[in-house]
């Protein structure tokens, strides 16, 4: 028989016991005796019965799946391949586990909340993942409120009764300025991420602290949204100053790979003229001239983590936070001593 077209009634009729016995068993439910209960899941083996994922949703009242809520546009998300390696990362995890990713791309903070409002009334999740932390982060009593289990994409700010995953980017961001310093540069400037996000508020203020741990003046700062073409505008008007950095540290890498762009385009050579590094260490980093010196954030292996730990949280009811090795710098062909005049 097929495995296709094997049915909880294929498996009744060959066991000689109830549908309604086999559902039991299945689903590992009291009520069934313990012989008869390894007949029939011997039987279900055999005939190689698979379970359905919407007999098992309409049975347990579970949908066996997780969520993921972006308030972002799109614009700069679909510049932005941090959150593709992410979802890869995840996805590797819940595909062993039969349980499918619903991802919610909204405009704005308020549509987010009213998103998993909508998502729990509709019994689509089981769980969400929660990235882009904020100060006074609204979502954290609202999925409390709502009864729904969550994994916190760093540490939430103030109490959270979820569990976080975590990768430090502090390190990552001090110790680029610490190499742009040893290679001689002074005139360091900072293209940051919006600091309505904690991450961006981190790195901002590690940059910050770096500059200060290295001996050197309050580096220039430019906020940005984290888009490429944010980065692209925050290096021109860097660039078109009468004393111009030697060297830019990015909060991402699609910032940095716009800004290496604009450095060609108004003939300034990197790394001769200009040195640059980024942030989060994707993909097209390898493949830029130069190669780009960046911070590896490992963002598949975030996922994956995020995962297991959704899942153990759903299972048991608790899961331990979890912290990730620290992002790291790495050396590539962007970054070099300052030319001296």
């Amino acid at each position: 028989m097929s495995a296709e077209k094997v049915t909880i009634a294929d498996v009744a009729r060959t066991a000689g016991v109830s549908k309604g016995l086999v559902s039991f068993a299945l689903n590992n439910r009291p009520g069934v005796g313990a012989e008869t209960r390894v007949r029939i899941l011997q039987v279900a083996q055999d005939l190689g019965w698979k379970p359905s994922l919407r007999a098992r949703s309409l049975s347990t009242q579970r949908s066996f799946a997780l969520g993921l809520v972006i308030a972002r546009n799109p614009e700069v998300l679909a510049s932005d391949p941090f959150f593709p390696s992410f979802i890869a990362g995840v996805e590797s995890i819940l595909a062993a586990e039969r349980r499918a990713l619903v991802l919610s791309v909204v405009p704005d903070e308020e549509t987010e909340l009213q998103t998993y409002r909508s998502l729990v009334a509709d019994g689509r999740v089981d769980g969400v993942f929660l990235s882009d932390l904020r100060h006074n982060d609204a979502r954290i009593p609202l999925l409390t409120e709502l009864g729904l289990p969550a994994v916190t994409l760093g540490r939430a700010e103030g109490d959270s009764p979820f569990p976080a995953v975590t990768i430090d980017d502090t390190p990552g961001v001090m110790e680029s300025v610490r190499y742009l310093a040893d290679l001689g540069h002074r005139r360091i400037a900072h293209v940051a991420g919006s600091t309505n996000l904690l991450h961006g508020t981190r790195r901002r203020e590690a940059f910050a602290a770096a500059m200060t741990a290295a001996g050197l003046p309050d580096g220039q700062t430019v906020e940005t949204d984290f888009s490429a073409r944010a980065g692209s505008d925050a290096t021109r008007r860097l660039l078109g100053q009468a004393i111009r950095p030697t060297a830019i540290v990015y909060a991402n890498d699609p910032m940095a790979i716009a800004g290496l762009g604009v450095a060609h385009e108004l003939g300034i050579r990197v790394p001769e003229d200009l040195s640059i590094t980024g942030f989060d260490d994707i993909d097209f980093c390898r493949y830029v001239f130069p190669p780009l010196t960046t911070v590896s954030a490992a963002p598949a292996v975030w996922g994956r983590a995020a995962a297991t730990t959704l899942l153990q949280l759903m299972e048991h009811g608790r899961a331990d936070d979890v912290d990730l090795p620290a992002a790291r710098l790495i050396i590539r062909g962007s970054a070099a001593p300052p030319t001296r005049h």
